[in-house]
């Protein structure tokens, strides 16, 4: 594949700014709990997080040519080196959107292979990329392996960003699936306009891509990665303050023939842990990303998909097992704290996606702004909440 020097600085300006841009507690945000090294999703060892960003055009909207603000988002349990599945489950907040995968995850208690994230138009061929990803790569699932081949269900979650990109031009294509789960690392995760999360708007500001961590006393850690595509302005609270109606100009920027819907939006919260807990366990950890989403405001309207999918790195090798094997797990009296650090780190990795993203122009003209980040620590020093 040949890339044009455009693309290339386009690539170049995005992992430069993504090392340069503060994020909300570099701003005086002030947040409960103490954060892993990287504040992100990668503090629990073993995750990668990789992106594929796709950017291109301009102006007025022809399906198919663009313009283009879409993009692909891995994050690999093991890193995606490992086939070894780990405990997980998912909770539908509100259902309208879609994860892929999760009848098996309901059944079998397992998570198999990456949680990939895009547009709401290109889950079918994320899904089918990744299984031809396995082929090329003579890799095989951690289950469903028999003689002779396998069969998987990935897990591939979507929100909607019809309202920056040519989201029926379908542009997300095989090669940026694969680029995005092969570029995943354990490094610093960029956030805002980047991966699947490229064209998001999030409580009437640019969205995106977010994450955040937290370190618990009994040495555990607890991560979590957003694509935050939800909300009204006039919902939005950061810091318990009423951030949207302080800030409440600056609206998306919208065509006649293409009205701004608040409604329309959706998030994707994905919760990870190193903590041993059993699938049904996480399962309780993936709802309390809920109550992580309310603290910024949002009320999971009608016309959002709020999903989310939790899962542990703990117990090793229990997929592979073809005896009876002995795992671990926190005893329930003993999770709150791992409750509690699902809900905090979900709070800040949405305030990170919204920090970290810039404002963006996309099809029609259509221009949705950033959260200023000047305003924003205004509003923090005028109730006392700033931090410094």
């Amino acid at each position: 594949m040949k890339f044009s020097p455009v693309l290339l600085l386009i690539t170049m300006s995005i992992v430069s700014s993504a090392q340069n841009k503060p994020r909300a507690r570099d701003l005086g945000v002030p947040f409960e709990g103490s954060p892993g090294p990287l504040n992100a999703i990668v503090d629990v060892p073993g995750v990668a997080v990789g992106h594929k960003t796709l950017i291109s055009g301009d102006g007025k909207l022809q399906v198919g040519a663009g313009p283009v603000r879409t993009g692909v988002t891995a994050v690999w349990p093991r890193g995606k080196q490992s086939s070894d599945p780990v405990f997980g489950g998912f909770f539908s907040q509100n259902g309208n959107g879609d994860m892929t995968g999760t009848h098996w995850i309901e059944e079998s208690g397992f998570l198999d292979g990456p949680v990939l994230i895009t547009n709401t138009h290109s889950v079918g061929v994320v899904r089918d990329a990744y299984l031809a990803w396995l082929v090329k790569n003579k890799r095989q699932p951690g289950t469903n392996v028999f003689d002779g081949g396998f069969y998987t269900y990935p897990i591939v979650a979507e929100t909607y960003d019809g309202f920056l990109n040519d989201i029926n031009g379908f542009h997300v294509k095989p090669d940026d699936v694969a680029a995005a789960l092969e570029s995943a690392s354990t490094g610093r995760v960029p956030e805002g306009n980047v991966g699947g999360g490229t064209g998001m708007v999030c409580y009437g500001f640019k969205g995106g891509i977010g994450t955040s961590s937290r370190k618990l006393a009994g040495g555990y850690t607890v991560g979590v990665l957003v694509q935050c595509n939800c909300g009204s302005r006039r919902q939005l609270r950061i810091g318990g303050l009423p951030v949207g109606q302080e800030i409440a100009d600056n609206m998306p920027v919208a065509s006649v023939q293409h009205s701004f819907r608040d409604d329309t939006g959706s998030i994707i919260i994905v919760v990870a842990t190193d903590a041993p807990l059993l699938p049904h366990q996480t399962k309780r950890l993936a709802r309390r990303a809920t109550m992580g989403l309310a603290r910024t405001g949002s009320t999971s309207g009608n016309g959002s998909g709020d999903i989310f999918i939790a899962f542990s790195t703990a117990n090793p090798n229990a997929a592979a097992a073809k005896a009876p094997v002995n795992v671990s797990m926190l005893p329930n009296d003993a999770i709150n704290g791992v409750f509690e650090a699902a809900v905090q780190a979900t709070e800040e990795a949405i305030v990170n996606a919204m920090v970290g993203a810039e404002t963006m122009t996309g099809i029609d003209g259509h221009k949705v702004s950033a959260l200023p980040h000047d305003r924003l620590r205004e509003v923090l020093r005028k109730y006392g909440r700033l931090l410094p």
